[in-house]
């Protein structure tokens, strides 16, 4: 019989201020979940969709009520009695863990995902000035290849032009979070592709994905906000990738059906994250080894991490051992 011991909020600090077209964030609170079965502790962590109207103290109450249905826990039967969302991915990752500890073998092979290796993974480059992104940007690209531009659908082709300013070799990726619904998109695509930018990440509003149809794109769109589970791949005709976070999809356990169906469709996977500790990243990683990008630079934006956390060294992101990595 599996228990759940606990559901918490962690309130953790980002180092400095981290800025998208919503907001700033100095920090981020996230849910852990711990289960049971007598003798082995799984834990898991999620992060609150705050966009979406969720907080850690609702996701917390959630777990907890879940807890005290007395229905049989289990990954499968989170899908149909849970809404998707932070708290059914911090319970879905405990329950991994705590299959993973029953076993006495990782998470990966349990999932049968590859072998975790190091990955190239992207650095946001938060919103700001140009000259303030330019300088970030020369920053970042001292460790990180591939950078991520945040966008607001104001002077953004000033700020993209400061970026590759700044940084002159790096990989180029923008996330325009919903800002240009009332711009000429297709203009924008053919700016964007001037200075090297590589994949443009969700250019329109959740269910305005209508007016990407029929545009000539010399850059791929990636779906965020409009792609949340697997049943929202039918609405994703103007897309070419989608960006699977655990935090949306609710748990490892969608992610890797969201995976595998994006793919049926001959759309490309990228694999994202929320600000959040590794214990929150870990799962992500993992399926990260079969993503064509990878955005999980969460816990790296935090002042600091858990023990074992992962690392960006040598220019890549490094397993660490939280969770069901190695163990």
């Amino acid at each position: 019989m599996i228990e759940i011991i606990s559901a918490k909020v962690e309130r953790w600090n980002v180092d400095g201020a981290f800025i998208i077209s919503r907001g700033a964030k100095t920090d981020v609170d996230v849910v852990v979940c711990e289960v049971t079965d007598g003798t082995h502790v799984g834990r898991g962590e999620g992060t609150p969709i705050y966009y979406e109207g969720e907080t850690a103290e609702l996701c917390v109450d959630s777990i907890l009520m879940r807890g005290k249905q007395r229905r049989t826990i289990t990954r499968e039967d989170l899908l149909d009695s849970m809404m998707e969302g932070a708290a059914r991915n911090a319970l879905d990752c405990a329950l991994w863990d705590l299959e993973a500890k029953q076993a006495g073998k990782p998470v990966w092979q349990l999932a049968g995902l590859p072998a975790p290796k190091p990955l190239v993974t992207a650095y946001t480059i938060s919103l700001a000035d140009p000259a303030k992104m330019a300088a970030d940007a020369r920053e970042a690209a001292k460790t990180y290849t591939l950078l991520k531009c945040k966008l607001t659908g104001e002077d953004d082709r000033e700020r993209v032009a400061a970026v590759r300013k700044g940084a002159p070799d790096a990989r180029l990726i923008v996330d325009a979070n919903e800002s240009w619904d009332e711009l000429d998109i297709e203009a924008e695509t053919h700016a964007m592709a001037e200075y090297g930018v590589e994949l443009i990440e969700q250019p329109v509003s959740a269910g305005e994905e209508d007016l990407l149809l029929g545009l000539k794109s010399p850059i791929p769109f990636c779906a965020d906000e409009s792609c949340h589970t697997h049943e929202d791949l039918d609405r994703l005709e103007g897309y070419q990738a989608v960006n699977i976070k655990l935090d949306k999809a609710g748990g490892l356990t969608e992610a890797m059906l969201l995976a595998e169906k994006a793919r049926l469709r001959g759309l490309d996977v990228m694999i994202g994250c929320m600000l959040g500790t590794s214990l929150g990243i870990a799962p992500a990683f993992l399926l990260g080894q079969q993503a064509k990008w990878i955005d999980l630079d969460g816990a790296l934006l935090l002042a600091k991490d858990r023990k074992g956390g992962l690392k960006q060294t040598g220019g890549l992101l490094q397993p660490g051992t939280l969770w069901g990595i190695g163990q």
